[in-house]
Order: C-alpha cells, then sequence, then structure tokens
C-alpha cells in the first residue's frame, strides 16, 4: 500500500518531562497535520517488549498471575518483560521464560512484531512461541510475585475470546497462534 512518506507534523520545540530506567516522558510543542498549534507526549521505552507462548507436547501452555500496579488489579498474561534495545530480542525471551517459568525452551520461532501503543509511546513487542521445554526452577526478580499456571491451550484461547485475558500481548500471542495452527504453519 502507498502512503505518504513526509511528516505532517512540525516539532517546535520538546521537553523532557520525566526519565527513569525504563522510560522517558517527553512533551513536544507542535503543528499538526491541519497547520495548527498544539502540543504531543511520547513515551519512550528504553527496553523491546517481549511475550512468549509455551507450548508443551500436549499442547499446554503456561499463564503467569500477577497484580499490576497501573492496572489496580490481577492479571493472567503470557509469560512477558522487556529486554534492553540493544540486546538481542530472543535472549530476552529465553531470559524472561526461565525467570517467570523456570522453562528452558529448545525451539524458538518469532511469530509477531507490533507496536503496542503507537499514540503516544514507541514500545516495540516482540512474540515467540517456545516449545520442546523442559523445567528447572523460576527466577522471578524481587518486584514480582507471580503464580505460574500450566493451562491448555484451547482453554486459554477460550478465555481470550470470552474477554477473560485482557493484556493485549497475550490476546495478541494467543489469537496469532490459533490462526498459525489452524493453518497448519506452525512446527510444534
Amino acid at each position: 500500500m502507498q502512503h505518504p512518506e513526509e511528516n505532517p507534523w512540525q516539532v517546535k520545540s520538546e521537553t523532557r518531562v520525566y526519565d527513569n530506567p525504563w522510560i522517558s516522558l517527553t512533551e513536544y510543542q507542535v503543528i499538526n497535520p491541519s497547520g495548527n498549534p498544539g502540543i504531543y507526549g511520547k513515551i519512550h521505552f528504553k527496553n523491546r517488549a517481549i511475550g512468549i507462548v509455551p507450548l508443551d507436547a500436549d499442547m499446554n501452555t503456561y499463564l503467569v498471575g500477577q497484580y499490576r500496579f497501573v492496572l489496580n488489579a490481577y492479571s493472567w498474561e503470557i509469560p512477558e518483560g522487556g529486554g534492553p534495545l540493544a540486546d538481542d530480542p530472543l535472549a530476552a525471551a529465553k531470559r524472561e521464560l526461565l525467570e517467570e517459568t523456570g522453562l528452558v525452551a529448545k525451539n524458538w520461532t518469532a511469530i509477531q512484531r507490533m507496536h503496542l501503543s503507537n499514540s503516544v509511546s514507541d514500545e516495540l513487542c516482540m512474540i515467540y512461541v517456545a516449545t520442546g521445554l523442559e523445567q528447572f526452577e523460576a527466577e522471578p526478580e524481587d518486584t514480582e510475585q507471580l503464580i505460574v499456571n500450566k493451562v491448555p491451550f484451547d482453554e486459554v484461547y477460550r478465555m481470550v475470546c470470552a474477554g477473560e485475558i485482557l493484556d493485549s500481548v497475550t490476546v495478541a500471542a494467543v489469537l496469532k497462534v490459533k490462526l498459525l495452527l489452524l493453518e497448519g504453519t506452525l512446527s510444534l
């Protein structure tokens, strides 16, 4: 599909409003595409989002439950986390899977790249399927209080379709895996 190459936004100035080890927030004074002045905020992520759908030989997967501070709610998700932008995303995925579940996988397939909230952030996400699983001891971070459940993949798919799982990375990953399974293009 063709689209314009030129950016219709003009940046007049920018101010760093907030910065921590994970994100920064910048406010821009802009001229918007219609020619009017305005402001725009951008959240820059210093890590790449990583999601993993681990699948065992019996088509079970693993959900990680944790209380999400920002949502003030409990959330069930696939194993996920972040990896520095300069690092190999697959290495980050392997680390996250071990950290959260204690699983090590022999086989890895990248299935999806996506922007998570492109109206306010530049966060990029990579999603993988991990197979050939072997169980070791989980190594959660001290900020994580996790519950890990082994669940049949079809049950997780049902939970996503019923709106019982709302995490965007999990929803996208589960729907993509289901599509690949139906198409017969995912090697297990």
